[in-house]
């Protein structure tokens, strides 16, 4: 019988692409509770069925492979400008790859106008024509109409022809930002990305027992197994710990843990390193909503992945990459002689003050986690992740201040370290931190 949450599910994504969804209305429609929506909501979006837009809400979307995770298509562009269709509507599933503003003339235009482009154009009839005819879509800004003889050459070309009323500084900021958005997502590795699926999976049933445990070890030489029902539901996970002793025809069951930590597919893999660092896991079991066994990831699974996203060149800068692209190492003093730890330094630009022209705390406290990060590389530590960052905010540090960071590690271990990180200004103090990390290292 499936649950509230299956039901949930199964009920957004029939509905129609480009509908607009609410936990109210979830909620209402399907008689369950706002809590139980919500849930059943975000687990729609981060499975790629529906997405939210700033200004707009949450709609249904096309779920769409992560390869093409950074390709928006028109469908969504009309959601985010909160435009409308004029014509070709058989082609809002197509991708847009680029958008070109066609504020220039007709000759000057047709060099960049290609196929999957979108021309941002107000009601310049020629221009229009001119756009379909290379193989783009139009979008036609201040909320003007277009003429029957485009609207049906965009319905033969298949190409949608979009109308919105904003201007079109503003709908290309608007195209801009999603375009930046779904490159950052693309980054995001998750589970699903990365786990060993059941057909490549070693597990245990419920009725096997301690001899089968010592076979399986012996053919895959692996120590932990998930162990399952009839159902092939995730109920324990075994160890060789678990059946040191043990006569051979024990049953699993009765030397298992029970109620194992289970992860999903679409759970962040930096989110499972946490659980993993903290609960000293090797292994953890993906499952399905109805927790049916889909397959496992190990922590040398998890190890790979995160290292291989610091080698991958950035795609796409985040708010947190604009902060701490301008931090500084400092390798020597002012006479040229090697400091004994790396020290930072960073200057406070007009776009990281409050309304008081000082730095934002928030801002500071990205300084001080990237310069700790920078610093657990320096001491071999490159998987480590910040867990908490004390900030004493001593004095107010103004603008186009140049601030002077020197962390110090503490405790360093195979889990966890400390650091100690110290903000001058000329010499004087005016910031202490004390930043708390986990630390990923292999067993």
């Amino acid at each position: 019988m499936a649950t509230k949450h299956d039901l949930i599910l199964a009920h957004i994504e029939g509905l129609q692409v480009g509908e607009r969804i609410s936990v109210r209305g979830i909620a209402k429609s399907l008689d369950v509770s706002e809590g139980t929506a919500y849930r059943a909501i975000k687990d729609a979006e981060n499975s790629g069925l529906v997405s939210t837009i700033q200004r707009v809400g949450t709609i249904r979307i096309e779920r769409k492979l992560k390869k093409h995770i950074e390709q928006l298509t028109f469908g969504e562009v009309v959601q985010i400008i909160e435009g409308d269709v004029l014509g070709g509507s058989n082609g809002l599933q197509k991708d847009l790859n680029k958008f070109v503003i066609g504020a220039m003339t007709e000759e000057a235009m047709q060099r960049y106008i290609t196929p999957g482009s979108l021309m941002i154009v107000g009601n310049r009839l020629d221009a229009q024509k001119l756009a379909l005819q290379g193989g783009a879509a139009v979008l036609i800004t201040g909320g003007f109409d277009t003429s029957p003889e485009i609207r049906e050459l965009a319905d033969h070309l298949e190409l949608p022809i979009l109308r919105t009323t904003y201007d079109t500084f503003t709908v290309a900021s608007m195209i801009n930002r999603a375009m930046s958005d779904q490159l950052i997502k693309k980054d995001i590795l998750l589970v699903g990305d990365i786990y060993m699926p059941l057909e490549k999976t070693r597990y245990l049933t419920t009725t096997d027992t301690i001899k089968d445990y010592q076979t399986l070890s012996d053919s895959s030489q692996h120590s932990r197994y998930p162990v399952v029902n009839k159902n092939t539901r995730v109920v324990g996970i075994v160890t060789a710990k678990d059946v040191i002793g043990k006569p051979d025809s024990q049953s699993i069951e009765r030397v298992m843990t029970k109620g194992p930590r289970m992860v999903k597919k679409e759970m962040s893999v930096a989110s499972v390193s946490h659980q993993m660092i903290w609960d000293g896991l090797e292994v953890m079991p993906v499952v399905a909503d109805d927790l049916s066994l889909l397959g496992i990831v190990t922590r040398q699974d998890v190890m790979k992945a995160m290292q291989l996203v610091q080698r991958q060149p950035q795609v796409t800068d985040t708010i947190s990459d604009q902060i701490t692209g301008d931090i500084q190492s400092i390798e020597e003093d002012l006479e040229g002689n090697k400091l004994p730890a790396p020290q930072f330094s960073f200057v406070v630009t007009p776009q990281m003050v409050d309304e008081l022209g000082t730095i934002s705390i928030g801002v500071l406290n990205e300084v001080i986690a990237n310069v700790t990060k920078r610093t657990m590389v320096a001491n071999n530590r490159r998987n480590a992740w910040i867990e908490q960052v004390n900030l004493h905010y001593f004095r107010l540090i103004q603008l186009e201040s140049e601030l002077n960071l020197q962390p110090q590690v503490l405790e360093l271990g195979r889990r966890s370290a400390k650091l100690d990180v110290d903000v001058f200004i000329e010499n004087s103090l005016v910031a202490k931190a004390i930043v708390v990390c986990q630390v990923m290292e292999r067993p």
